[in-house]
């Protein structure tokens, strides 16, 4: 939110939107319940359906992330105009902007924060195992989603070069020419020096209680009850050193508590611990380590420290970031702190402390007594510290930095134009099928649902999704008789034809040709057993087809893992245990059809979605009504239970019509919500 409103506060922005989850539960404050919010002038907080609407935590979300995406085009049209740039934070955001970028052919930028290989890495090196970490939470989904993200990106933005050199380095997808490192920002009218006749406050009070000299400098460390904030070092380290104990006292803040032995297991054996050190090295009325702070208390807490010409310390044993240190320094109070990630360039920037190993106890000592020793030294760095972060840490700076990274991406967006002269803007549901296993197979069938479309009331689109081009479309639809659709998505999705002109949707090619090289991509499938390339008519620009032998393939994720350690890009189908085709990241049935809802007004559920195998997986998916029908392949079985998707015991055009009455399509449209309820 922050983010948000700096961005709104520059002149070259007209508005900035930021899309989160509605959610309507009584464990959590009504305000999540609000659809709109304003945060500032040109600057407002939407909430959008998705899934259920209790509150979810975020790993059981990834089932409900194309609801989101639907959400967000519906709220994007009613807003009236297409963004210039479309940012997204954290992994399943990423899931989201990658869909919404490629069907608006806008920018997208992302931002990680943590990355999915990197919090793998570090709970198995703690001892968990990768199947726990998996279905805790969700990893590998995780993990997928942000090499698909990193993919379709324009340009990510990271906090730190520690951050591009061991998180984003991991991936299959790493481009450090596209990563920009544009530090965050803090609210600076929290964080400021202290002024000369301060008030004494209560949580003065409450660490003041724990000393015999409160008036020493305070060594101030404020860090979760979590091992890796090397807490434990902190305090052997001041122990240790006669020296350090006779000109200062230390003062942790490791959250909040109010019994050591109801914490959880991890914060309980930290503290325990902590505890352990303070009566080994007997530093009782030198060491503060108050059980109660309210967030009001932290800003107040650095003042303190400076006011007693103090300094922060951070001994994390890997530091991302370090969020403490700006705020500390931003209060006038020096720092030392690990000599890992964040904390150097924090350093670097502003000049305003040492680093440490933060396992080697003597130098942890000597630095604090450095900091401290030097009056004008400290001086010095408290005022660098201050100065420095309103230079490169303030919120406005960061905004600054941040608009002019992406002008040059918001000069060269394409907008999406309507088509004129079709029936599309007249109708007010359609019909998308497949073609091959689902609108045909049995002729009766056929006949009754196109007899029931043309007898509806209400004006309905009719369209066909599938994998053959658009000549043999038009060949397979004359041989049965079929009227030309309103619209023919062809090629898997890779292609997009209008009405009886057979007019090509240009518009659409130019968005899906973003990092698509066909030419190097046939030359890296020929490594590959069990794939032979299919026949040159079945090829398209942006379509690359094999027959494959199931048993002598490897699998879609080899394959897709050998292609992005290429440089490579596509999205790989398999379909019918028999078929493999490739498409540019950006094309598929589903991105199509969605693209089509976007540009012609539909909303997701007007549109009933008909299918029967791995290539209609993605179109059957979100808030559209799905339709499986009786004669599927095997691969959609894993679709069963959700309720926007139902399945037919009937074949063909049978099993369509079957799915058309389950949800009343040509009347009053029934839309069964997330408990399969119909409204």
């Amino acid at each position: 939110m922050e983010l948000t409103r700096a961005l709104a506060a520059r002149g070259e922005v007209g508005r900035v939107d930021l899309l989160t989850r509605q959610i309507f539960d009584r464990k959590v404050d009504a305000g999540y319940a609000e659809p709109n919010e304003s945060l500032a002038t040109g600057a407002n907080l939407i909430r959008l359906p998705c899934g259920p609407r209790r509150y979810l935590r975020k790993e059981v979300l990834w089932p409900h992330l194309d609801s989101f995406a639907d959400h967000a085009l519906q709220y994007i049209r009613q807003v009236g105009r297409v963004p210039d740039i479309i940012h997204a934070h954290y992994a399943d955001a990423g899931y989201v902007g990658a869909q919404l970028s490629s069907l608006l052919g806008v920018p997208l930028i992302f931002t990680g924060h943590s990355l999915g290989r990197d919090k793998m890495r570090r709970l198995h090196d703690r001892g968990a195992k990768i199947s726990t970490i998996e279905n805790q939470y969700k990893i590998r989904q995780r993990i997928e989603a942000e090499e698909q993200t990193l993919e379709n990106a324009t340009m990510i933005v990271a906090s730190t070069q520690q951050e591009v050199r061991d998180q984003y380095a991991d991936y299959d997808n790493y481009q450090p020419e596209r990563i920009n490192v544009i530090p965050p920002g803090i609210d600076l009218s929290r964080f400021c020096p202290p002024r000369k006749k301060a008030q004494r406050s209560s949580i003065q009070a409450n660490v003041d209680r724990f000393l015999k000299a409160p008036e020493k400098p305070m060594i101030l460390a404020i860090a979760r009850a979590d091992e890796r904030k090397n807490l434990g070092n902190l305090v052997k380290a001041y122990g240790e050193s006669p020296k350090l104990r006779s000109i200062a006292n230390l003062v942790i803040v490791a959250g909040n508590r109010d019994v050591v032995a109801r914490m959880d297991k991890g914060a309980r054996k930290v503290l325990v611990s902590l505890l352990a050190l303070i009566d080994g090295y007997d530093l009782y009325g030198s060491v503060a380590y108050p059980k109660h702070h309210q967030p009001e208390d932290i800003p107040l807490l650095y003042q303190l420290a400076a006011q007693r010409r103090g300094v922060f310390v951070n001994p994390a044993l890997t530091e991302p970031f370090g969020l403490t240190l700006i705020e500390s320094a931003a209060s006038g109070l020096p720092i030392v702190a690990t000599n890992d990630g964040g904390p150097t360039d924090i350093i670097r920037h502003c000049n305003n402390g040492l680093l440490i190993d933060p396992l080697d106890t003597h130098g942890i000592a000597d630095a604090l007594i450095t900091a401290m020793e030097d009056s004008a030294q400290w001086h010095r760095w408290s005022s660098n510290g201050v100065d420095g972060v309103h230079r490169h840490f303030s919120w406005p700076g960061h905004a600054k930095s941040y608009i002019k990274a992406i002008t040059k991406l918001a000069e060269t967006q394409e907008t999406l134009t309507p088509l004129r002269k079709n029936r599309l803007p007249t109708v007010d549901r359609m019909l998308v099928c497949d073609i091959d296993g689902t609108l045909l197979g049995d002729r009766l069938g056929l006949n009754q649902l196109l007899n029931e479309i043309r007898s509806s009331r209400h004006p309905v689109g009719f369209g066909v999704a599938t994998g053959r081009n658009i000549n043999s479309t038009l060949e397979v639809l004359d041989e049965w008789k079929l009227p030309i659709p309103d619209v023919m998505i062809t090629c898997v999705g890779s292609e997009i034809y209008y009405g009886e002109q057979i007019t090509k949707d240009k518009t659409w090619s130019r968005q899906i040709d973003y990092r698509w090289d066909p030419i190097a991509l046939r030359q890296i499938m020929k490594r590959f057993k069990g794939l032979k390339l299919q026949s040159r008519d079945s090829q398209r620009p942006y379509k690359i087809s094999y027959d494959v032998d199931p048993k002598k393939m490897p699998s879609v994720r080899e394959i897709v893992h050998a292609l992005r350690l290429q440089n490579l890009h596509a999205k790989v189908i398999y379909s019918h245990q028999a078929y493999l085709d490739l498409l540019p990241i950006r094309a598929s049935k589903g991105l199509a059809m969605r693209y089509l809802g976007m540009k012609w007004g539909l909303a997701p559920e007007r549109f009933l979605v008909a299918g029967d195998s791995g290539n209609d997986e993605e179109m059957l998916c979100g808030d559209t009504l799905g339709v499986v029908v009786g004669n599927y392949s095997p691969e959609l079985d894993r679709l069963r239970g959700r309720s926007r998707i139902f399945f037919s015991d009937n074949e063909y055009a049978n099993g369509i019509v079957d799915g058309m009455n389950y949800y009343d399509f040509l009347g009053d449209i029934q839309v069964p919500d997330d408990e399969g309820k119909t409204t």
